[in-house]
């Protein structure tokens, strides 16, 4: 999942505005990030290398350190300290735990297969991504309009009304993260196209997937900063003087 969990964020930093975004952005996504540098480490080596040959089908990666359960549950621990440290606050600290949960329990329905602890361990991830990945990108598709729903839904009782560059953005990285998802499903890009790859992109596969997290993190970082304002003229005071806020 990619921007099903980015959008758990938002949904966060509603119900816990004192924490940061980027720290809802982080943890949201921190199984995913962590198997991105872990790739660079050796721990978690992943093929194709070619961007042109990558499908959720293709993947074959072991994301042993990164997702199976029991690693998961120490960085729900870390996330949610560094939360308390961040914030001097238990509520930001455990809404980014919880995000994490989020995160398992998601990619656990419909991911990649995961383990308790290593490949030789009990499996708890039903694995669609590589069995039924038009299933998979549905699933997420659904629960990433439940959660930006649950956002507007919010936005709607406070009297918060976000900006056109908000949506824009928003629509951008949730619009193009789930088609992007959709169209790698199941075939890669040599093969919708019949292109043959080019031996000068081997090797930038998991760089591009890099680029493609943080420039998603980036836009929404982006979107939060931009004004909003009030749906109701009575709301207008404590609305207009925190921009971002909700």
């Amino acid at each position: 999942m990619l921007a099903g969990h980015y959008a758990t964020a938002l949904v966060a930093k509603q119900h816990a505005p004192r924490g940061a975004l980027a720290y809802y952005l982080v943890a949201s996504q921190l199984p995913d990030l962590l198997w991105l540098a872990f790739h660079f480490l050796g721990l978690e080596p992943t093929t194709p290398t070619n961007p042109m040959d990558v499908s959720l089908k293709a993947i074959a990666v072991d994301m042993t350190y990164s997702h199976d359960l029991l690693p998961t549950l120490g960085w729900i621990v870390l996330v949610t300290l560094a939360g308390r440290a961040l914030f001097g606050s238990w509520r930001p600290a455990l809404v980014g735990g919880l995000l994490l949960v989020a995160h398992a329990v998601t990619d656990y329905v419909g991911g990649f297969p995961h383990h308790v602890f290593g490949p030789d361990s009990h499996e708890v991830g039903t694995g669609l991504y590589l069995t039924a990945p038009y299933l998979a990108v549905a699933l997420e598709g659904a629960f990433t309009v439940a959660m930006l729903a649950w956002v507007v839904r919010t936005d709607t009782k406070a009297g918060v009304a976000r900006s056109r560059g908000t949506w824009r953005a928003w629509i951008g990285v949730f619009g193009g993260g789930l088609a992007f998802m959709f169209l790698s499903a199941d075939m890669s890009l040599s093969e919708l196209t019949g292109m043959e790859p080019p031996p000068a992109m081997d090797g930038w596969a998991v760089p591009v997937l890099v680029t493609t997290y943080v420039a998603m993190i980036a836009a929404l970082l982006w979107a939060d900063r931009q004004p909003t304002r009030p749906r109701l003229a009575r709301d207008a005071e404590p609305l207009l003087s925190s921009p971002g806020a909700a």
